[in-house]
């Protein structure tokens, strides 16, 4: 198998470390960016897809592997052997044989300081799920990730059917066969993976929630948000450009997490900030910048207001030893 999570010392395999731009006296010093991880593989591996063990991992990667990183890909962790706590954007995860948990693109995570566990990661592009020539009519069939839950218990039989999936997938991978063919293949072995999860979660739900217009109108301001809370904090931006009134907006974000549409724009902005605070050395007015404050102080205020700390509590809390 290809060497894929060499991040800082080289730049081989799929993993690409992707840093900002520091100058030559910044950067000995300061980490002004949570590590990221880009999906950038080289030139004799060209799979969009690649499976791989946490011993391989290890290996590897050496102490970088306890890094917290953002990915630019997809990951499904299932953990095989032994109990280890993971952070996923500051949620710790407890995990034994049977964990099984998706990190999505973007999200800050950490495999945790324990070596005592085993386990299998399956990373993927975001647009592998569906192929560029996907008829219109069947994206409704096509596996969704955000039904999946961030965590999944799954007993010893279905552990079992799940890493016989991974298994597959992974022996595909080394087939020797054209490029296009290959993708196919295990495009359609992700989706029956993914599916499998989706219905084992479902299973465990008492009811299936019913798609309903609000539910579809959440969902739109929910992808809406990710791509600019940064740029627009007031619900009166987001409404305009989905087309909804704010009072229509404000009743299907109700509905779906129980929160107001403004509330909901500032947990993720606020989010956005616990990332940078606790996994960069950016200054508290460089973060306020980047989140669309004119005013580090207009930060401050709105940071404590949600969080009950300053940017600069919060940070001394998060470096402070155990």
């Amino acid at each position: 198998m290809n060497d894929t999570f060499k991040t800082l010392r080289s730049k081989r395999g799929p993993y690409k470390t992707v840093t900002s731009v520091q100058s030559s006296s910044e950067s000995a010093k300061l980490n002004t960016d949570i590590e990221r991880l880009g999906y950038r593989p080289q030139a004799h591996y060209q799979l969009d897809l690649e499976v791989f063990s946490m011993a391989d991992l290890r290996h590897r990667a050496g102490k970088e592997v306890r890094i917290t990183h953002r990915y630019e890909f997809h990951t499904l962790v299932c953990v095989t052997r032994g109990k280890c706590t993971q952070m996923v954007d500051f949620k710790s995860i407890s995990c034994e044989p049977g964990s099984l948990f998706v990190v999505r693109a973007g999200q800050a995570h950490n495999y945790g300081q324990g070596d005592d566990w085993d386990g299998w990661n399956l990373l993927f592009r975001p647009e592998f799920v569906l192929s560029v020539s996907t008829p219109s009519r069947d994206l409704k069939r096509a596996p969704d990730l955000e039904r999946l839950p961030e965590h999944l218990i799954l007993s010893s039989p279905e552990l079992g059917k799940v890493m016989d999936s991974i298994w597959q997938i992974r022996e595909d991978t080394l087939l020797d066969a054209s490029l296009e063919d290959v993708h196919a293949l295990l495009r359609h072995q992700l989706h029956a993976l993914l599916m499998r999860l989706s219905i084992l979660h479902g299973q465990r739900q008492a009811q299936e929630p019913l798609v309903t217009p609000a539910s579809q109108r959440f969902k739109r301001f929910q992808q809406l948000v990710e791509e600019r809370f940064a740029e627009w904090h007031q619900v009166a931006d987001y409404a305009k450009q989905l087309g909804y009134t704010e009072k229509s907006l404000a009743r299907a974000v109700m509905a779906a997490m129980g929160m107001t549409a403004k509330t909901f724009i500032a947990a993720r902005i606020n989010l956005e900030a616990k990332r940078l605070l606790a996994h960069t050395d950016l200054h508290v007015g460089t973060i306020a910048e980047k989140l669309g404050f004119e005013e580090a102080t207009n930060f401050s205020k709105f940071f404590k207001r949600e969080v009950a700390c300053t940017p600069a509590e919060f940070r001394q809390r998060q470096r402070a030893p155990i």
